[in-house]
């Protein structure tokens, strides 16, 4: 199980309703998307941190772990907004406007990022896919997301024990010998993966499959409390945006 996975299904809001921690952490991110990235994204940001590391109770630790990763992608993004390709100054130079445009980037898509971390974190695939059957998407289309959801974990936890092996019979001690075992190591996932859906698609026969997978949702009723107070947060976001945008106007 990944890290964050283990985190959402032990959150403090995992008895919550999908649908609340649904409107807070989407309501975020798209407040930080609309928003002017100054002072917007850093507000969005700050709110979602104080959610994440205080009510919603999500280490500081496990939260960099998850962060960083879309915080790389958000950086390379930002990079080329730096540069100008073509024109009179030559085939890559400066952009006059690139910084700004880059900083402005890099705010609204990190403090996007926290708010589709605050989702994550706190509830987990499987509250969430059932559930998306009642929204009116096609049962055949939450099964396979259901099916491909238990293989990714298969194949991770078959990743990790292979390559424990491998580092067992010292088939990581020089770079020769890692090159092999990655090349062993794919080879295995490889025919493992084939292995498990075979033995998925048995098992699903053998219990009557009829086309639609029956699962047990946890039951949760929406808190109008929680959700005022959602709404409340995203509203004092956006009226303090404004009021200090004016204010350095």
């Amino acid at each position: 199980m990944l890290p964050i996975d283990a985190a959402a299904h032990s959150s403090r809001w995992r008895g919550r309703h999908p649908l609340e921690k649904a409107l807070l952490g989407l309501g975020l991110t798209v407040t930080a998307v609309c928003l002017p990235p100054w002072p917007g994204a850093p507000l969005v940001g700050a709110a979602t941190l104080a959610v994440l590391l205080g009510p919603a109770g999500v280490g500081r630790r496990q939260l960099w772990r998850a962060f960083r990763i879309p915080l790389g992608f958000c950086c390379t993004g930002a990079v080329p907004l730096l540069f100008a390709v073509g024109g009179p100054a030559g085939w890559v130079a400066l952009a006059p406007d690139g910084p700004r445009q880059a900083a402005e980037l890099l705010l609204r898509t990190s403090a996007a990022s926290l708010g589709v971390l605050l989702f994550a974190f706190t509830t987990p695939v499987s509250d969430v896919l059932p559930r998306l059957v009642r929204a009116g998407v096609p049962a055949p289309v939450v099964d396979v997301a259901l099916v491909m959801y238990r293989i990714a974990f298969l194949l991770l936890d078959s990743l990790a024990k292979v390559r424990r092996a491998q580092a067992a019979r010292l088939g990581l001690t020089h770079r020769a010998a890692v090159w092999r075992s990655l090349a062993g190591l794919a080879a295995t996932s490889f025919v493992r993966a084939f292995d498990r859906a075979a033995r998925l698609q048995d098992g699903l026969a053998g219990r009557g499959y009829d086309g639609t997978l029956r699962v047990l949702v946890p039951p949760a009723t929406l808190s109008w409390r929680f959700l005022a107070a959602s709404g409340a947060l995203l509203s004092a976001v956006v009226a303090t945006t404004y009021v200090l945008k004016g204010l350095y106007l």
